[in-house]
């Protein structure tokens, strides 16, 4: 059982660059399939969600290889051998479930297990079917699998049932290849699927309204290959990193943040009374987002005269809200938090109180946090649900003592190497397997 063993407590200096994004790369990967030939990824994050979905790719006769230390070369121009996907890698990642899309116009019958991922109450798969039957897709759901058989693709005019990221993907995988033009109303414009639009731009795909809620899709017979595509830096990462500095009362930098969605984030944080100050505005390497570099200084933070909680893009991101939780508890005052979207992700919350923190539990969506707390360490499970895990850990790092975080592979899902690259700012945190 791996572990963060911390010891806590103390001021933190330096510079944390942001990787690439989780959420972007593995619905890349997924569409790769799409492409029937070639595709490089530059900047590919070396996580275990990553290598989950390049499990399955692998197992259905993609060939992957690693040509430098985060550079990706996919080859998915082979005959697919679906019976063959792993059952283990599917199972685990919830990601897999954007094989839907990505296969509609690929492959006529096949079979995917149920998913995992996050612990976070029930999360229906039905937004994604109510947008890909009307394509052409069906799936039959089975005790252990769903049973996918595809149609010929059609377009269609969609009303997004929920604007889910990873519905809104599906969604878009399909209407890439149906002939004729699609509408997507209510989609998601979120980081990840931007991201996944811009790529399949650079493989020939015909979309329109980037960064709305409303795509228009004129379908292609085929996309091509796609030789080089730089993945966005992950805003989460950034708002993760952003938490350590504003919990810990740290100088601390954080580059390469992708500013168009932090940027609620941070009026959150400059209202309660955090000094920073936003530099080196330029693009990100794959010319589509404005990316900074932010400075943080120690500030005596108030509590936000409102509630705080997430939606859809441009609101707060639901992946972020958890990492205000630790900020909060140094924040004088009380402060509603508000997470809606999961049926039960508030719960993990309740931890925060193991490490001292004045937090209390009003619904399964709904916690009042009141600051400032002196935070100590303590022994902790880690959460099965990734933000709450890692908003946990940035408050042990804050925290006096010694703290330890078992079953750390929640954490691992999303963030790379996070002990030795925190180390380097001072954070006396190691890693044990």
């Amino acid at each position: 059982m791996a572990k963060f063993i911390i010891e806590g407590g103390n001021k933190l200096a330096g510079s944390l660059n942001v990787n690439t994004a989780k959420n972007s790369t593995v619905a890349i990967l997924c569409a790769s399939l799409m492409i029937k030939g070639k595709t490089i990824l530059y900047d590919v994050p070396r996580i275990e969600e990553v290598y989950r979905i390049l499990e399955i790719l692998s197992s259905i006769d993609v060939k992957v290889e690693w040509t430098d230390e985060h550079t990706l070369s996919l080859d998915t121009s082979a005959k697919l051998q679906m019976e063959n996907m792993d059952k283990k890698a599917t199972e685990i990642t919830r990601s897999s479930l954007m094989l839907l899309g990505a296969l509609a116009a690929r492959e006529k019958e096949f079979k995917i297990y149920k998913s995992g991922g996050c612990r976070l109450g029930e999360r229906t798969v039905k937004p994604h079917l109510f947008a890909l039957e009307q394509f052409g897709v069906s799936v039959e759901s089975k005790n252990k699998y769903y049973d996918v058989r595809n149609k010929p693709l059609k377009s269609a005019d969609i009303v997004m049932y929920e604007s889910g990221d990873t519905p809104t993907e599906n969604a878009i995988m399909a209407a890439v290849l149906a002939p004729g033009v699609t509408t997507i109303k209510f989609a998601s414009s979120n980081y990840m699927v931007q991201d996944l639009c811009y790529f399949l731009q650079e493989a020939g795909a015909k979309i329109e309204g980037i960064g709305s809620t409303t795509l228009k899709i004129t379908g292609v017979k085929k996309l091509n290959s796609v030789r080089k595509y730089h993945i966005i830096p992950d805003p989460i990462e950034a708002m993760t990193f952003i938490s350590l500095a504003v919990t810990t009362k740290s100088e601390m930098t954080i580059k390469n943040c992708p500013l168009d969605f932090l940027e609620l984030e941070l009026e959150k944080l400059r209202v309660m009374g955090q000094k920073m100050q936003i530099k080196n505005k330029r693009k990100s390497k794959n010319g589509k987002f404005d990316i900074v570099d932010i400075k943080f200084s120690p500030s005596e933070l108030i509590a936000l005269p409102d509630k705080i909680y997430g939606r859809p893009f441009p609101g707060l991101n639901i992946d972020n809200l958890p990492l205000f939780v630790p900020i909060l508890t140094q924040a004088k005052g009380r402060t509603l938090v508000h997470d809606w979207v999961y049926e039960n992700r508030a719960i993990y919350f309740l931890d925060f109180q193991k490490l001292g923190a004045n937090l209390t539990l009003l619904d399964p969506h709904r916690v009042f946090v009141e600051g400032p707390s002196k935070l100590k360490g303590n022994e902790l499970m880690c959460p099965p649900a990734i933000r709450p895990a890692v908003a946990l850990l940035v408050a042990m790092i804050a925290a006096s003592g010694k703290s330890v975080m078992r079953n750390s592979y929640t954490i691992e899902r999303g963030y790379e190497d996070l002990a030795g690259r925190l180390s380097m700012v001072g954070a006396n945190i190691t890693y044990e397997e």
